[in-house]
């Protein structure tokens, strides 16, 4: 087995505690000072600062408190509904999968950052309606995936077993399947994740996400995009930032997808 991604672990480490302390960390990330201005990095200012005299990499890691917190909530809500409409689909079949896979293919039909920014922009926009959408959106992903999964496992000794035990069908569900598809609920997890940082991100960009002057990576790029020649690591700092996050997800879920599959094949 490979070893673990240790550059993708660091940034995803550094992500979160910026997520979780950068109130403490950073308590003046948004204070203005117009007498400043915009300038590059230099001494006191690592990335110079914005238009409005903010420091750029204060902004940063006050941004992550918005960006990774939105994301981790929609990849959970997604992996909560698709999970249970997954197992419901693959364990059941007959009309229950047949429910779930025409309302899969029917999200999979819409462009998600399109409705997203359509429904956002008719309700008036709003970080936790641009959640709520994503969480409709993404979860058929999930749905599909554990579905898929389930159908594989259906017929093993281990669930005829169980069923011979007289055990629910909740019980051999949650208790018995899921266990074992557990890997790919997980690997689509990151997956989600990293599109909803990005798909939040470009929600913020275009004035639906966070409120405007919050500290956010979509919102700090769409502030700062006409100052790039002044400053372009305005512009170029959160960029990175929302690029990286993304990356560093993908890699670190497809190596637990893999380690997790590995040890369920060696019980």
């Amino acid at each position: 087995m490979r070893r673990p991604p240790y550059v993708a672990l660091a940034v995803l480490a550094v992500v979160g505690v910026a997520a979780a302390f950068s109130p403490w960390i950073v308590p003046g990330a948004t204070a203005q000072d117009l007498m400043t201005g915009i300038t590059g990095p230099g001494p006191g200012h690592p990335l110079g600062t914005d238009d409005l005299g903010r420091d750029v990499l204060e902004l940063l890691v006050a941004g992550a408190r918005t960006a990774v917190p939105g994301a981790l909530a929609v990849a959970a809500g997604s992996m909560l509904i698709g999970n249970l409409i997954g197992l419901a689909a693959g364990y059941f079949g007959g009309w229950a999968d047949t429910l779930a896979m025409r309302w899969a293919d029917l999200m999979f039909s819409l462009p998600a950052l399109l409705v997203a920014i359509v429904v956002a922009g008719v309700l008036g926009g709003g970080y936790a309606l641009a959640i709520a959408v994503l969480v409709v959106l993404f979860a058929p992903t999930d749905t599909r995936a554990v579905r898929g999964a389930v159908l594989e496992q259906r017929h093993r000794p281990y669930v005829e077993a169980a069923l011979l035990k007289n055990l629910s069908s909740w019980r051999i569900m949650t208790r018995h399947i899921w266990p074992n598809v557990a890997s790919v609920s997980l690997a689509q997890a990151f997956v989600n994740f990293a599109y909803a940082l990005v798909s939040l991100a470009s929600l913020s960009f275009l004035g639906l996400g966070v409120p405007a002057g919050s500290p956010d990576w979509g919102r700090t790029l769409a502030d700062n995009r006409t100052q790039l020649l002044a400053n372009p690591w305005a512009v170029i700092a959160p960029g990175l930032a929302v690029i990286a996050t993304a990356v560093a997800l993908n890699v670190v879920g497809d190596w637990l997808h893999e380690r997790v599959e590995r040890r369920g094949r060696a019980r």
